[in-house]
């Protein structure tokens, strides 16, 4: 694993937005977030879930969080943008943003993928990531430090058979990321990208419905990285894809 040391309140007072909050990593993003002190938007396209989220935050004692429901698939470029005027309004910055939302699409030979299979990978995984990413950078100006976040794998800089639109997706993930540390070097907002390594989620899980459990990450397992990036330890790190474990 990762092996930064986690520091007690190393997010204090930070402002962080994560986004597929109410499971899997997004989900214990929140709670690991929470835990060191920062206040954390919830974006997810399931109320329950959030709702779920938001109450085991609040439960920890951690600061109260916000909830934003939001399905990435049908939300427009005016959604992203009220969403990060509504941010700012009521928090007056964002310190930064997880963006961990993904969906898998489907494990298919190539010349065998649906197009309404790719475009919707391709709406979630990439143009919703493009929107969002966007529409907060004013947002991001207005910290001392802020830290972007992008969510990779390890079908994301090597193709892989039946792996199609997820892959490229993760492929056009890192060159987005890419893009923005390059233009936004020596500025106040760093970005990198994760790719989290075999964990056990339920999108692991539907790609690898017989694997052990047991022999993978947890979430819980590989969250040194994310705090690492959210803190302001990794303030000279800018560009990089880095692995969890």
């Amino acid at each position: 694993m990762f092996d930064y040391q986690i520091k007690e309140n190393s997010l204090q007072d930070k402002i962080i937005l994560v986004t597929g909050a109410g499971d899997g990593i997004g989900k214990q993003a929140a709670l690991t977030y929470a835990s060191l002190g920062a206040t954390v938007i919830l974006l997810g396209k399931t109320v329950e879930k959030l709702e779920n989220v938001y109450d085991e935050i609040v439960a920890q004692g951690s600061p109260e969080p916000a909830i934003i429901p939001l399905d990435l698939k049908g939300a427009t470029k005016k959604n992203y943008q009220d969403m990060a005027s509504t941010i700012v309004g009521q928090f007056g910055r964002l310190d930064g943003a997880l963006l961990n939302a993904s969906i898998l699409g489907e494990l298919t030979p190539f010349e065998t993928i649906h197009e309404q299979i790719w475009n919707d990978v391709m709406q979630v995984n990439v143009t919703a990531q493009f929107l969002l990413a966007q529409a907060l950078l004013p947002a991001f100006k207005l910290a001392k430090h802020a830290s972007l976040a992008f969510t990779s794998s390890g079908v994301g800089n090597k193709g892989r058979a039946f792996w199609g639109a997820y892959s490229i997706s993760k492929f056009a993930t890192e060159g987005m990321m890419q893009v923005i540390a390059d233009e936004y070097d020596e500025s106040n907002l760093r970005c990198n990208a994760i790719n989290p390594g075999a964990t056990n989620t339920p999108m692991r899980n539907s790609a690898y419905p017989a694997e052990d459990k047991d022999t993978i990450a947890t979430p819980k397992d590989i969250m040194p990285l994310y705090v690492y990036l959210m803190s302001d330890d990794s303030i000279d790190v800018n560009g990089q894809r880095i692995n969890a474990q």
